[in-house]
């Protein structure tokens, strides 16, 4: 006879709980592909105060280098600082073994300024936000300019 399972909606779990869950997902993954890591990518844009003025962090893993934030002041912006900080995580990733990068921005932030500079959109979602997109763009590092 099969034992009853049952599924329990936790609105806060317990994080002991939440981390056996990744650490099992983990060890098959391991099983699969072999030990990986994710290792942090950081990099902040000062001003001659020090003041942090715009910065880029990202992960990098399995050949990849995930952007997951870009930000520049407002009063910064078109002034090639995003630009600038977008190569140097770039380079940065390569020199630590990566081949591509992938992020993922709203309609309302800047899919532009990302195909400008080489990315491509490998995916859509209508309406997420509702009225708004989501794109996911992506761009290889190798025998890059």
């Amino acid at each position: 006879m099969m034992p009853e399972y049952k599924i329990s909606i936790e609105i806060q779990p317990d994080p002991k709980q939440v981390d056996f869950v990744d650490k099992q997902l983990h060890q098959f993954n391991v099983g699969e592909i072999g030990d990986y890591q994710y290792t942090s990518l950081f990099l902040l844009l000062r001003d001659s105060e020090k003041n942090v003025v715009g910065g880029l962090e990202g992960f990098i893993g399995l050949g990849w280098f995930h952007i997951a934030t870009l930000w520049i002041a407002e009063e910064l912006r078109g002034y090639g600082y995003g630009k600038a900080l977008l190569l140097a995580g770039e380079e940065e990733a390569v020199n630590r073994g990566c081949l591509n990068v992938y992020l993922f921005t709203y309609s309302f932030q800047a899919p532009e300024f990302y195909q400008h500079l080489g990315y491509e959109v490998f995916g859509e979602l209508e309406d997420f936000p509702i009225g708004h997109r989501r794109f996911f763009l992506k761009k290889s590092l190798q025998n890059n300019p």
